[in-house]
């Protein structure tokens, strides 16, 4: 059994990121693309796509959350896997989320976290 590494508990829900490229001097190069979301923590995201992007990358990200509420943050890709169907899967972490946007997911994993059964 791997052990887990993640600060904070990832979530499985229905959102959807779309993501803008950041290179160095602010420039873009990739306009949004749209990718589906696996897991999202106050931390970090998983998601996957059919695109290949570049591990270490920056990306702009207009992130709707189950309440419809779109929270704009800056996620740095630092893993990625190859799948099978030939779509890749992304880990990211955030390094640009206002305080109040990450107590938005921290109150909604609060609420949803699986609970020991008496």
């Amino acid at each position: 059994m791997s052990e887990e590494r993640r600060r904070n508990q990832r979530l499985d829900l229905d959102v959807t990121l779309e993501l803008e490229r950041l290179d160095k001097g602010g420039v873009t190069t990739l306009k949004y693309v749209h990718v589906e979301v696996d897991d999202l923590s106050k931390s970090g995201i998983g998601f996957h796509c059919a695109r290949e992007l570049e591990l270490e990358s920056i990306y702009n990200t207009r992130l709707e959350i189950w309440t419809k509420e779109v929270i704009n943050t800056i996620v740095r890709i630092i893993r990625c896997n190859k799948m099978e169907n030939g779509e890749y899967r992304y880990g990211g972490t955030f390094i640009g989320m206002t305080d109040t946007d990450a107590l938005k997911i921290g109150i909604y994993q609060m609420l949803n976290a699986p609970r020991a059964e008496d």
